[in-house]
C-alpha cells in the first residue's frame, strides 16, 4: 500500500482528518490518532492491538506486522506498507476508530450500515 492507499480507508470513515503527530503524516478523527506513518521503515503504527493479540500477528505474519523496542510497552504493532492489504488495514482502523470517534458519530455510523 501507499501513504495515499491508507489515507483513502481512512477518509471512508466519519469526521478523519489528516494531520501531523511526531512531525510525520497521520490520521486523526476529532484530534485523536487513528495512525501514523513510520518514513525511516515505511510503516504505520495502528494502536489499541491488545499485548497477546501483537504477539499472534507478530508470530503469524512477521512479514506485515513488526515492533522496534520504543513501542515494546504499548498496546500497538507496526505494519509494513507493502505488505498490508486494504482489508486488514480498515479491520485496524475501523477498530481505532471506534474507540476514538465520538459515541454519536459512531451510532449514526453503525445505523447507516444498516440494510433498509
Amino acid at each position: 500500500m501507499t501513504w495515499e492507499e491508507v489515507r483513502a480507508v481512512a477518509m471512508a470513515l466519519p469526521d478523519v482528518q489528516e494531520g501531523m503527530a511526531y512531525g510525520f503524516p497521520a490520521l486523526k478523527v476529532k484530534g485523536k490518532l487513528l495512525t501514523r506513518l513510520r518514513p525511516e521503515d515505511q510503516s504505520l503504527v495502528l494502536g489499541d492491538v491488545g499485548f497477546d493479540e501483537r504477539d499472534m500477528l507478530l508470530e503469524a505474519d512477521p512479514e506485515t506486522f513488526h515492533l522496534t523496542p520504543h513501542y515494546q510497552g504499548y498496546p500497538c504493532i507496526l505494519a509494513r506498507l507493502e505488505a498490508l492489504d486494504a482489508r486488514t488495514l480498515r479491520f485496524f482502523l475501523e477498530r481505532r476508530w471506534r474507540r476514538a470517534a465520538p459515541k454519536a458519530t459512531v451510532k449514526a455510523y453503525d445505523k447507516a450500515a444498516l440494510p433498509s
